[in-house]
């Protein structure tokens, strides 16, 4: 029914099923040693600045205890940049330890010297158990994704607490909270900024609109000095610019722009961007990766003949039970449909080949014996991949393969 290039179709799998295997860890360290850094720097300034400090008092006033409160100070500071950094580095162990585990698991690939070793099926379970862990915590259910981990024991080999995390502020934007989505861009400010991310603005400005909403006179002054603050530095952003227009328009306006900005699906919008954004962050797919495994699969396995009304009439009673093609049994038809056809190097003709005036090809032998049992009258030919289409028996030319 199909024939399937394996070996560049795995490789090509691999690559793009395992890439996210180690790219989630090195964005987490990556990010850890950047708060990390922060942290310090900050603490930096604050000590050379006490330092300067605690000098002048001590050659002022020997006898001062000021010197003294300026170095309890200092002290006390470090002590909490010291408690931060454990914590950062507790961290960083795990992902190390993970990045590790993640590294084995590959290797353990690498090392299988045939896709027809028993080991290569046994890796293929693993990562099959990683696609429904990884579309479990797409789909929001965390706890039965962290429940098959846990009984596969691919704790390490995938990013439960990074999707939770996720889904807790994209449910809280879903809620029409604000303030969780806010903390995560400070945190993540750096990387935003050279995504370009429009996220924190529209965060910003669905607060504006909040408070114009409201149409209390004191929340529209809270609301001038919000969009002064956070939306003036956007001025040559439409959205900003349309934004004090809403002050002159009530909430249940039907004139657009306005309308659709105090639409409730602007929220929906702004947990959708949220989601946009952290898998870009992250280098992550937009897709599930079941999905994208499950594309691929169908694509090479499917042939035109898997959809033809013929093909279907008569395959569809069969189940995956049946010697079939995949394709062609109940389970996976309609899933296939509008998938590609895959690029096949090789390809099987059939004896005595012959093409129809809409360029498919087939065997004269097998088109007669298909058309005598569908009834195509004397002196006709249909297309069993298309059933509408009846040629003359005269249109149809043998075909010479070079």
């Amino acid at each position: 029914m199909a024939e399937l290039t394996t070996t560049k179709l795995n490789a090509e799998s691999h690559l793009l099923l395992d890439q996210p295997l180690l790219r989630m860890p090195y964005e987490l360290s990556r990010k850890n040693f950047k708060t990390a850094q922060r942290y310090v720097e900050r603490e930096r300034e604050f000590v050379l600045t006490a330092l300067k400090t605690a000098a002048n008092a001590a050659i002022s006033s020997p006898n001062s205890s000021d010197a003294l409160s300026s170095l309890d100070g200092m002290i006390s500071r470090m002590q909490g940049l010291k408690r931060k950094l454990e914590g950062l580095h507790e961290e960083e162990k795990a992902i190390h330890k993970h990045s590790r585990t993640r590294i084995q698991h590959l290797q353990d690939l690498y090392d299988i010297p045939s896709l027809a070793d028993v080991k290569y099926d046994e890796w293929s379970r693993v990562r099959l158990n990683r696609l429904l862990v990884d579309y479990l915590l797409r789909s929001g259910y965390g706890e039965s994704a962290m429940a098959l981990a846990k009984e596969k024991g691919i704790e390490e080999l995938v990013d439960v607490e990074a999707f939770v995390a996720c889904h807790k502020i994209e449910a809280s934007l879903r809620a029409g909270r604000t303030q969780e989505c806010l903390v995560w861009c400070a945190d993540n400010k750096q990387a935003l900024k050279k995504l370009n991310s429009n996220l924190e603005f529209e965060l910003r400005l669905q607060q504006y609109i909040e408070l114009v909403r409201s149409g209390n006179t004191q929340k529209l002054m809270e609301a001038t000095m919000h969009a002064r603050k956070y939306l003036a530095p956007h001025q040559d952003t439409n959205f900003a610019i349309r934004a004090a227009g809403l002050l002159a328009f009530p909430p249940e306006t039907q004139a657009e722009p306005y309308k659709s900005l105090y639409s409730p699906d602007r929220w929906d919008f702004l947990s959708t961007l949220f989601i946009k954004t952290h898998n870009e962050l992250f280098s992550l797919p937009s897709r599930p990766l079941l999905h994208i495994a499950l594309s691929a699969g169908l694509s090479a396995l499917k042939t035109p003949s898997c959809h033809s009304q013929y093909a279907s009439s008569s395959s569809n009673a069969s189940s995956s039970t049946t010697t079939v093609c995949p394709i062609c049994s109940t389970e996976l038809n309609e899933l296939a449909r509008n998938v590609p056809y895959a690029h096949h190097t090789k390809s099987y003709v059939e004896n005595d080949p012959v093409v129809l005036p809409n360029g498919r090809i087939y065997g004269r032998e097998r088109l007669m014996q298909i058309n005598e049992k569908i009834g195509t009258p004397p002196g006709k030919i249909r297309d069993p991949t298309d059933m509408a289409q009846l040629y003359d028996e005269s249109q149809i030319k043998k075909v010479f393969i070079s």
